[in-house]
This record gives structure tokens, sequence and C-alpha cells, in this order.
């Protein structure tokens, strides 16, 4: 399967550290990359998960699926 994940309908206020928080419930997350416009500084509402496991992906990805994310 693969243990990088695409999380897309980001909110554009979220940064590195939120989707490293948001994922950490479900595992060892290795790296968290919120995807930014260079000229603007501002979130293109996509980003990048690396958890730590195959198993610590799949239980993020059922936990995480449809779930709100709060700022």
């Amino acid at each position: 399967m693969g243990n990088k994940l695409y999380v897309g309908n980001l909110p554009y206020s979220f940064r590195d550290e939120d989707l490293q928080r948001a994922f950490s419930a479900h595992g060892n997350v290795t790296s968290a990359k919120v995807m930014m416009e260079r000229d603007t500084g501002r979130s293109k509402g996509f980003g990048f998960v690396e958890m730590g496991s195959d198993a610590e992906a799949q239980a993020a990805i059922e936990g995480m699926n449809g779930a709100p994310l709060n700022v």
C-alpha cells in the first residue's frame, strides 16, 4: 500500500504542525507537509503525511476519512 498519504480539502489556515497534530492520533507521523503557494505563501489546501508504517497509514485513512479538521 505505502505509508505516504495525500490529504485534500485542508483549511487554508492549516500549517505543517496542524497536519502533524491531526494525524498523530493514528500513529507515528514521520513527516507532514502542507503545500504552499510560492508567491503568496498561502496554503494550496492539500498536503502529504508520511506515517511510520503501512498499518499506521491504514489506521489514519480509516480514522480521518471524512472527519472534520479543527483548526
